[in-house]
Parts: structure tokens; C-alpha cells; sequence
């Protein structure tokens, strides 16, 4: 029984914007940097370009290849060897809980954007329900620096002058970080305190899960057409983000700690194996999406150079990003008086 012709891509470009859309997004803005941070900064560089183009770019390739040269998605493509077809279930599996996963990430990102529509931003200034008595803010931190000139100036005893101040600095909050852990999480200090349900965050969660299913219900004619928007407004907002970032006092401070390497970082195995991982998670390798996605090119369509534009294009977007969270990293050192290793958490919410 012949099976019926696959649908293919309205436009040249939709494939482009598909895969810009897929490729490029909480892995390049918000995962890359944070992985920067936690290794010293320009020392992940190193393996992290290094996986990229030993491993990176031609599985990339041969995915897309793939699914062109086939016609058949990330499941059916095992017909070709059978005995491998558990890495199609296996693919369709990780696949699912990372959509579980990204989508709480995406609630938070609309939680952020439901509080900004406020006159004065909840995480701009302390004084609030969540607030504790360390939280100081930006125009607080300033304060404390001028009486540092000032004390150092009239003070015979600079050297301990210095050092108090400093460390009260060290033993303050910023309201940014206690609106996302007491307000936005609710963190607990004890495992067995769960808490209750975030009412706000359910709403949330609801609409990201809603709009999801309203991008993709009509095919891939209409999703090849919602990805316009959607893979091309975060550039907006970076861009925005990264001009405000790159005027930001001590913002070259950030950015000089993107880059310089730490050599001797390089000797961590553990640098080498998030260097891997930050490939295969940014751009999506072995999960069976980029089968399907070029399943839908027509069978002559130059795939080889849509890898290039498409790696210039994921590869661009970290160093955006890398741009706009070092120059905010290095304005708050320079405010709160912190080394730029100690200024921010190096986990998964640096971001927020």
C-alpha cells in the first residue's frame, strides 16, 4: 500500500525560521550562560566550540539530511535499520519530558511579564511581603559606596574602613533575587515544607500549554507561519536587552569575564562533559525533531547550507545572550561589591 505524499513546507524560508525556532531558545539565552558562569567564563568556551564543530555541526547535518532524503519522521525513520528503532521510542520519550519541562520555564517567563505590566516593577524595590530585612536595592548599594569614598577619604584607618563596608555589602540581597526565590518559587529552607499550589503559576502554566497546542493544530503550513514571529521576537527583546546591558556601568567588567579564559579550569572533566551537553541540548541532536522537520523539505533543497546559516544563527544567539547576562553580572559586581564568582547563583535561575 503506498503510503499518501508527506506535506511539505509552504515557503523556502519556513523550514529556516522552523529550525531557528526549535534550535535556538532556552539553550542558547538561558542555559549557555549560566554554563559560562559556573565554569570561570571563557574557559567553557574552549570545549564547548571544540564538541561544536567535531560534533556539533555534522549530526546536525545528517539529521536534517535524513529526514530530507527519507520523507519520514523520528520514529519511522528506523525502518531503515530496525534493530536501532528503540532510539526512535527513546528520542519521542526524552522528548516529552523536555516539553514538561520547558513548559514550567515558559510559565515563569510569562509570570515575569504578567507582574511587569505594574507601575513600579515588584523586584525593583524592597518593602514588599516577600522581602526580608537584607534586601538593599541598586540606589541602596550606591549609597553604601559613596560612604565608602567618603570614609576612605577622612578615615586614618582605611584599610578597615574598607573591609566592613564590604562585608556588609557581601551580607545584603537584591530585591531581583528575592522576588524569584520568595515570591515567583516560594522556596522553602526544608525538603518535607512542599508548600502549596502556585495559583498564578497554574494560570500560567494553563496559557503556555494552550498556546502550544494553537501553534501547531492546523499542520505545519500553520506552524511554518507562527515561527516568523516566534523565532524572530526573542532577537528583538535581546537586542533591546543587550544595548541597556552594554551601558550599564562595570558592564565591561561582565564581558571581559566572558572571555578571558581560566586555563586551568580545563583540566575539570566535569567542564568537558556540560561542553557536550550544551551541544546536544541547544540543538536538539537525538531527539528525532530535526528528522521531522527536514522530512518536510523538498528532496533537492541545498540542506548543507541551511546547517551553516542555521549554526551562525544558534552560535549568535549564545554570544547575545552571553553579552546581555555578563554586562548585567558585571554592573551588580561592581554595585554590590562581590568578585564576579560570587555575585549571582550559578544555577538555572541566574537567568531571572
Amino acid at each position: 500500500m503506498d503510503l499518501p505524499e508527506r506535506e511539505k513546507w509552504s515557503g523556502n524560508m519556513d523550514f529556516l525560521f522552523s529550525c531557528i525556532g526549535f534550535a535556538i531558545g532556552l539553550g542558547n539565552v538561558w542555559r549557555f550562560p549560566y554554563l559560562c558562569y559556573k565554569h570561570g567564563g571563557g574557559a567553557f568556551l574552549i570545549p564547548y566550540y571544540i564538541t561544536l564543530i567535531c560534533g556539533g555541526i555534522p549530526l546536525f547535518f545528517l539529521e536534517i539530511a535524513l529526514g530530507q532524503y527519507s520523507s519520514l519522521g523520528g520514529l519511522t525513520i528506523w525502518k531503515m535499520c530496525p534493530i536501532f528503532k528503540g532510539i526512535g521510542y527513546g528520542g519521542v520519550i526524552i522528548s516529552f519530558w523536555l516539553n514538561c519541562y520547558y513548559i514550567v520555564v515558559l510559565a515563569w517567563a510569562l509570570y515575569y511579564i504578567y507582574n511587569s505590566f505594574t507601575k513600579t516593577l515588584p523586584w525593583s524595590q524592597c518593602g514588599n511581603w516577600w522581602n526580608t530585612d537584607q534586601c538593599r536595592t541598586i540606589s541602596d548599594m550606591r549609597n553604601y559606596t559613596q560612604y565608602l569614598t567618603t570614609c576612605s577619604s577622612q578615615n586614618n584607618s582605611n584599610l578597615t574602613c574598607y573591609y566592613n563596608i564590604t562585608e556588609q555589602l557581601q551580607q545584603f540581597s537584591s530585591p531581583v533575587k528575592e522576588f524569584w526565590e520568595r515570591n515567583t518559587l516560594q522556596i522553602t529552607d526544608d525538603i518535607s515544607k512542599i508548600g502549596t499550589l502556585r495559583i498564578p503559576l497554574v494560570i500560567t502554566l494553563a496559557i503556555a500549554w494552550i498556546a502550544c497546542y494553537f501553534c501547531i493544530w492546523k499542520g505545519i503550513k500553520w506552524t511554518g507561519k507562527i515561527v516568523y514571529f516566534t523565532s524572530m521576537f526573542p532577537y528583538v527583546v535581546l537586542f533591546i536587552l543587550l544595548v541597556r546591558g552594554l551601558l550599564l556601568d562595570g558592564a565591561m567588567d561582565g564581558v571581559k569575564y566572558l572571555f578571558i579564559p581560566d586555563l586551568s579550569k580545563l583540566k575539570n572533566s566535569q567542564l568537558w562533559i556540560d561542553a557536550a551537553t550544551q551541544i546536544f541540548f541547544s540543538y536538539g541532536l537525538g531527539l528525532g525533531a530535526l528528522i521531522a522537520l527536514g522530512s518536510y523539505n523538498t528532496y533537492h533543497k541545498n540542506c548543507y547550507r541551511d546547517t551553516l546559516i542555521l549554526t551562525v544563527f544558534n552560535e549568535g544567539t549564545c554570544l547575545i545572550s552571553g553579552f546581555v547576562v555578563f554586562s548585567v553580572l558585571g554592573f551588580m559586581a561592581k554595585i554590590e561589591g562581590k568578585p564576579m564568582s560570587d555575585v549571582a547563583d550559578s544555577g538555572s535561575q541566574l537567568l531571572y
